[in-house]
């Protein structure tokens, strides 16, 4: 269920990397004042309407995040679309459109069945996402889907794009999906986990259920609203990673305003 309280996303990223519900603690002071890093960049190939598109080249990226967690990451972006931190020595993939974009990065190479397959297979192990969909486009139906399941504040801009002409084979929800636990940041920035073996917002994606839990935030910015949602799947060993990757979210959309609220 949505938290009754907000809280900053230092704390939210933290109780999305606890390993138990009671390990909902606030992170170290020394965390939250981790001192500026970099990390190497790592461009992304993509493919979309106008074909493929090569890797862009980058700066490295500074994060703010401790030394340690620093060395096992890098930043990886395509020419469109939103980057994201992501372990070390991982392969990406980007895919695009009118609509939006998203980005993939595994462990292993990436399949075209794990993105374009018919079947509904997508990404059984290990993966982050990085998907963006864009309000003032067919991204808006989107938009309005996740807008419905997760934020309130949104909902009569939902109803409004449902109004246009609903897709009858997949619904419009209002309300979360029953497993998963939602942190609300801020009233367009939430906090959400899915757990194993569950359908949830983290499987509103190319990620396929599987024993391990999805993590994430998504996020509302601009007039009309585009959403961010980075959805993250990693093994226990890697868990401490979490927090720095959701809290780049935070830092790379700290310059967007929220969309305006419809009056009721």
């Amino acid at each position: 269920m949505l938290a009754g309280r907000y809280c900053n996303a230092l704390l939210a990223a933290s109780l999305l990397a606890a390993s138990s519900a009671s390990a909902q603690t606030a992170p170290s002071e020394s965390a939250a004042k981790a001192p500026t890093q970099r990390v190497d960049f790592v461009g992304c190939r993509s493919v979309g309407q106008v074909g493929l598109i090569d890797p862009p080249r980058g700066e490295s990226k500074v994060i703010s995040v401790p030394a340690e967690a620093a060395q096992k990451l890098a930043y990886y972006q395509a020419k469109e679309g939103f980057g994201v931190l992501a372990p070390r020595g991982w392969h990406c993939f980007s895919i695009y459109g009118s609509g939006g974009s998203s980005l993939f990065v595994s462990p292993n190479p990436i399949k075209n069945s794990e993105l374009f397959s018919a079947d509904g297979n997508g990404f059984t192990g290990d993966v982050i996402q990085a998907s963006v969909s864009y309000g003032d486009t067919s991204g808006r139906f989107e938009v309005a889907r996740i807008a419905a399941r997760i934020f309130p504040a949104y909902k009569r801009w939902a109803q409004s794009v449902i109004a246009e002409g609903p897709d009858p084979e997949v619904p419009y929800v209002f309300g979360p999906f029953p497993s998963d636990t939602l942190y609300a940041v801020r009233t367009n920035f939430v906090a959400f986990e899915t757990p194993a073996n569950t359908q949830g917002l983290g499987t509103q994606s190319r990620l396929v259920a599987n024993a391990q839990p999805i993590r994430g935030v998504a996020l509302l910015y601009g007039r009309e609203p585009t959403l961010v949602q980075v959805s993250v799947r990693l093994q226990e060993n890697q868990s401490e990673l979490l927090g720095p990757i959701l809290l780049q979210v935070q830092a790379d959309t700290a310059r967007t305003e929220a969309p305006p609220i419809p009056a009721n």
